[in-house]
């Protein structure tokens, strides 16, 4: 006889499945995952455990698979991944938070589409999939073929689609989380999923291949859209992955909640098998996220150095995954006017990966008026509404200036100024763009509220220091969008290891670099292209940029993690360029991940500082790390 806490397991992990697959989601993942966790260790073989997918198909769209759509184990915890991985080489991508849907091609024509349903029958969506423009309808090819992959909604769509609902008289969808199965879980207004996208992630066919890059190669030769890809030859790459994942998570367009790795020799995959649930050749890891419901006290604009202003939420403080959360990142202005998000607004709120909290559906409305700024709360400009942003025009606004220069500093390794700092030098005149830093001399920083002598000279000094910069550094400085500092190595990486070899690459070249996708790409170069009179500029006030050594993971250091704060006597960029050559990785913050604090001071009241010894990370000084490599 069942124990009364299995049969009440099974009663909820059956009410969450159906309530996730209906679009209507209560649970997060990890809280959902915790239900299934408890089952298994109290019932292994219990029966609900391998139920795959949505269980309630309506039996006139019922459709076989073939091949069962299997779930996907997963981890939170990175041990768990690293022993998983061992020394095999992996590939990875982002574990898109949308629904699994089957693409069946006959004589190169789409004749049907399904999704996972519960693993063995899934429901025919052909006509929704006719309105998915990232689904081709015709592929090259004249024998039978399975294309498995994510359907999911980007976030301007989401708003698109939002304001067509409303207009429709139907009900606004409650987030762009759920809204994938609700749309294809209709019977009615079915041309609604034209805003809808869908990559790639399988290659079902008789065609032989000895790797699974060599299967996903055949899916972009085809024309599907893919998730972007990386191979890690070493834990190194897989580090920085996690890294950039994490980054994705807060300022991405699409959502994700971890990455997907797999085996890439398939010999390895017909050794593994699978189990009833899931293939052993694939792990999902995922990050750990708890959610809570909180009040908005008020929402606050910022420019940013694009012009866009990001609206970001003052709540009251709730604590989320050991930290005391009073600020939420909203994302953009179509999000906070599609949720007519106000100040009396009870919200659910989500911290995953230690990353920013973000918002995820409103909980309760208030009665006040919804209200969102028309004017540039930096230089009082008229804004102007572009798609889903709010947008300051002014090349001269004040705000996007500061974030500009400020944004340089950081990347370029200019300690000693602070943001405080900045600001003054801006309201005084001193600066008004990133060049000017390099026009300032020691008696223009002794004009600031004090600053002596003493810490005039270092932040000069600083400054001076930073004309020597690595390509990828640089680039990074100066707000080249499109990249982040780990696909600007893989540029570098393939030999375009000047500024001049970045300047002259076209579309299709960047498309041949391994992860690179066309609109991040093209977003790059005209990025880098716009930037073109600040680069002569700055070369011509004495900057000096180099390549980066490729850094093959290996080394005394190899996996460890660091990060540095304070003063350093070999210059920031030399001793990160050292750190990875040795193998190691570096960290923009300290977390409970972090291995090292670098820092030769003894005492500092520096906000990594003060983590790295609330979290017990080691805090080692720069003779200390030299003696590490030596050894």
């Amino acid at each position: 006889m069942k124990s009364n806490r299995i049969q009440e397991l099974e009663k909820l992990i059956l009410h969450h499945k159906e309530l996730y697959y209906r679009g209507k989601a209560e649970l997060s993942d990890e809280s959902y995952d915790k239900l299934e966790d408890e089952l298994k260790k109290i019932d292994p073989t219990n029966p609900i455990l391998k139920l795959i997918g949505h269980m309630q198909i309506d039996t006139n769209l019922k459709v076989a698979h073939q091949k069962k759509m299997l779930s996907l184990d997963k981890t939170y915890e990175e041990k768990d991944l690293i022993n998983w991985i061992g020394s095999e080489v992996v590939l990875s991508v982002y574990k898109i938070d949308g629904s699994s849907c089957s693409l069946i091609y006959k004589d190169g024509h789409l004749s049907m589409a399904k999704t996972r349903g519960d693993g063995q029958f899934g429901e025919n969506i052909t006509k929704k999939a006719m309105f998915i423009s990232d689904i081709p309808k015709w592929i090259p090819l004249e024998e039978e073929v399975e294309v498995r992959g994510e359907i999911f909604c980007i976030e301007s769509n989401f708003f698109h689609l939002s304001k067509a609902m409303d207009e429709m008289g139907l009900d606004k969808p409650s987030s762009q989380r759920n809204i994938v199965a609700g749309l294809l879980g209709r019977k009615e207004n079915i041309h609604l999923s034209s805003y809808l996208s869908f990559k790639a992630f399988d290659y079902i066919s008789d065609e032989k291949f000895s790797k699974e890059s060599e299967k996903l190669n055949k899916l972009k030769t085809l024309g599907f859209d893919l998730p972007e890809i990386e191979i890690h030859k070493d834990m190194a790459s897989v580090e920085k992955r996690i890294q950039d994942a994490k980054e994705f998570m807060v300022k991405g367009d699409y959502l994700i909640d971890g990455l997907v790795f797999v085996y890439d020799d398939l010999k390895i995959h017909n050794e593994l098998g699978e189990t009833s649930h899931h293939p052993r050749y694939k792990l999902a890891f995922k990050f750990a996220g708890e959610t809570k419901s909180t009040n908005i006290t008020g929402i606050e604009w910022g420019v940013s150095r694009n012009g866009i202003l990001t609206p970001v939420a003052h709540v009251e403080p709730v604590e989320l995954s050991g930290a005391m959360i009073s600020r939420v990142t909203l994302h953009n202005f179509g999000l906070v006017q599609n949720y007519e998000l106000k100040p009396g607004d009870k919200i659910e709120i989500i911290r995953s990966g230690e990353v920013i909290p973000k918002f995820l559906g409103i909980v309760e409305k208030s009665d006040a008026k919804f209200t969102y700024p028309t004017i540039c709360p930096s230089c009082q400009s008229k804004l102007v509404i572009q798609d889903i942003w709010l947008f300051c025009e002014n090349e001269k606004c004040p705000a996007k200036i500061k974030e500009e220069i400020l944004n340089y500093i950081q990347k370029s390794g200019i300690d000693d100024l602070s943001d405080k700092r900045l600001e003054e030098m801006i309201n005084k005149g001193l600066v008004s763009g990133i060049a000017d830093l390099y026009r300032l001399e020691l008696e223009h920083f002794m004009l600031l509220d004090k600053v002596k002598e003493k810490l005039a000279t270092k932040i000069y000094l600083n400054i001076q220091k930073s004309k020597n910069q690595s390509l990828a550094q640089f680039i990074s400085a100066i707000g080249v969008e499109g990249v982040s500092l780990t696909k600007c190595e893989k540029i570098i990486s393939q030999g375009y290891n000047t500024l001049e070899k970045i300047l002259s690459l076209s579309l299709d070249k960047m498309l041949l670099i391994e992860g690179f996708a066309e609109k991040s790409s093209q977003t790059f170069l005209e990025s880098i292209h716009k930037k073109s009179a600040l680069i002569d500029e700055l070369l011509k006030l004495g900057v000096k940029v180099k390549a980066d050594e490729v850094n093959l993971g290996e080394g005394p250091l190899k996996n460890l993690k660091f990060c540095i704060t304070g003063e350093l006597s070999m210059g920031r960029s030399d001793f990160e360029k050292l750190i990875k050559k040795n193998g190691g990785v570096m960290v923009t913050s300290v977390s409970k991940n972090t291995n090292y604090l670098i820092t030769n001071e003894t005492e500092s009241s520096s906000s990594k500082f003060v983590k790295a010894k609330d979290l017990g990370i080691l805090i080692i000084s720069e003779e200390e790390l030299l003696k590490m490599i030596e050894e």
